[in-house]
């Protein structure tokens, strides 16, 4: 399927106004399900690179809004952590082929869901202590490889700013800064690495104002509706579209 067309572009709409959504109001776990959609219409070095700019673009339009509601002290440690873990994310881009990009994609979607429903049935529990700046940096490595090569990850910061006690208002705020930083880093090697083009820039510009205005709507909904309800919907979207991602490539 060509990127420059009204097919995608159709698919396109709802999946960038999720990510504005999730990473808006939800503390942006959920937002790489975007890029998992797309990657099952268009190669995934297409879907990355036509989700970045979109996701540097709801990063910045949601730091207004939380401006220094974050915890600095976790977002640093995490921050150095996903520096090295973006270079191992670039290297493995790097030597893989599509087909082990859509596979790893896949696996991150039906691991995102099977960690959540593990902590909603009290298999899967939060450490009893707060977790140190070791499991912190750990963190902050798996975020940066996940991140370049899925823009998966915000499960990883999840789990060590959730260990930590935080507000919900916190933890959304440091998830803010955190990957505006990391996307921001990541945007660089992908422009060395030819993963933007001219038609994801192209595709990318027609759908900023979808992820403004989703953007704005999870900003709004991140006081007003039910996480449960939110993350219902995301599980079920990643666990269809994570079967059928592995289900390409292995086939």
């Amino acid at each position: 399927m060509e990127i420059l067309s009204w097919s995608v572009f159709l698919i396109a709409v709802p999946a960038v106004i999720f990510a504005g959504v999730s990473k808006g109001g939800f503390g942006s776990g959920a937002a790489f399900a975007s890029a998992s959609i797309l990657a099952l219409v268009i190669p995934p070095g297409a879907a990355l690179g036509l989700m970045l700019p979109l996701l540097m673009l709801i990063d910045v339009t949601s730091l207004r809004a939380y401006w220094r509601r974050w915890e600095w002290s976790a977002a640093r440690v995490l921050l150095l952590g996903a520096v090295p873990g973006t270079l191992a994310g670039a290297a493995f881009y790097a030597a893989a082929s599509p087909d082990a990009i859509r596979l790893l994609i896949g696996i991150v979607s039906l691991s995102f869901v099977a960690w959540r429903l593990g902590q909603a049935r009290g298999i899967i529990r939060a450490a009893a202590c707060k977790p140190g700046p070791v499991a912190g940096t750990v963190a902050g490595v798996v975020l940066g490889f996940t991140s370049f090569v899925s823009h998966a990850g915000g499960p990883a910061a999840a789990v060590y700013l959730l260990g930590r006690g935080m507000s919900k208002t916190a933890f959304q705020a440091t998830t803010v800064l955190v990957f505006w930083a990391v996307n921001l880093l990541k945007s660089g090697f992908y422009a060395g690495m030819g993963i933007f083009t001219t038609e994801t820039l192209l595709l990318a510009a027609a759908l900023a104002p979808f992820a403004l205005l989703g953007t704005w709507i999870g900003i709004r909904a991140h006081t007003l509706v039910s996480e449960k309800l939110f993350f219902g919907v995301t599980y079920t979207l990643l666990a269809v579209t994570g079967v059928r991602l592995i289900w390409i490539a292995v086939t």
